[in-house]
């Protein structure tokens, strides 16, 4: 193991109604961290309570998993959207979350854009200053999860919010550039693929910011992809 330490995310709760997605009851008891979709590109009542519920069993802490209003195309499609929006739909997706995390005596850490709106936030620094401004103005403790050297780092650090460097050992990089989409799950290379990607991360000077390790828990074999990420690293709160 490095003597680094990392926090372990999931992007999980993605469930809707009778469809289920994502291995979240497995991983639930690997990770650090979890971001729970709070309705807009997947999520339910339902689901929502459900992850809170296994969060609190775990001792993990869950944060927001906010995205574009594109339940049909999960979230991945990029949608024009202004800073009012991206304000907006933020703050709403916020306040359904703690709605559930109230009753269960949890409190909410962190905010993690999902799919399109992570990446359109990554680059487009108005969009990224309307998300930063409704994490402020809802909580200013909650740490924001985003791309080292993005848009979205930059607004959340001007506005005095601590952020947390990601990095996706499920996706493939071209240097420090992530492929978040149009990937396939040969280019993921499977357990030993993932323990390659992150092993560089760390020796890699570039990445030395990183504090935070993402496996989705879509992701075709996530459990065995989280289990080889923490053969590597040492995560910064071992779960119960």
């Amino acid at each position: 193991m490095t003597e680094r330490t990392f926090d372990l995310n999931a992007d999980l709760g993605e469930s809707f109604g009778a469809y289920q997605y994502g291995a979240d009851d497995e991983l639930m008891p690997l990770i650090t961290s979890a971001n729970v979709a709070c309705g807009f590109h997947a999520g339910d009542p339902t689901t929502i309570r459900n992850a809170v519920r296994s969060a609190c069993k775990y001792g993990v802490r869950v944060g927001a998993h906010v995205g574009l209003p594109d339940r049909l195309g999960f979230g991945r499609r990029e949608i024009n959207i202004s800073a009012q929006d991206a304000y907006d739909y933020t703050l709403y997706q916020l306040g359904a979350l703690d709605a559930f995390l109230r009753p269960a005596g949890h409190r909410m850490t962190h905010i993690k854009p999902h799919g399109a709106l992570y990446m359109m936030a990554s680059r487009d620094r108005t969009l990224a200053d309307g998300i930063a401004e409704a994490a402020r103005d809802f909580d200013p403790s909650l740490e924001i999860y985003a791309l080292p050297n993005s848009a979205l780092e930059q607004a959340s650090t001007d506005k005095g919010l601590q952020i947390v460097p990601e990095f996706f050992a499920d996706r493939p990089y071209q240097g420090t550039q992530v492929q978040m989409f149009g990937w396939t799950y040969d280019q993921v290379g499977g357990p030993d693929g993932v323990a390659q990607r992150v092993r560089a991360m760390i020796d890699d000077i570039n990445f030395s910011r990183i504090k935070t390790i993402c496996i989705h828990s879509d992701t075709r074999g996530a459990p065995e992809l989280l289990r080889a990420v923490r053969d590597i690293v040492n995560p910064s709160t071992t779960p119960r």
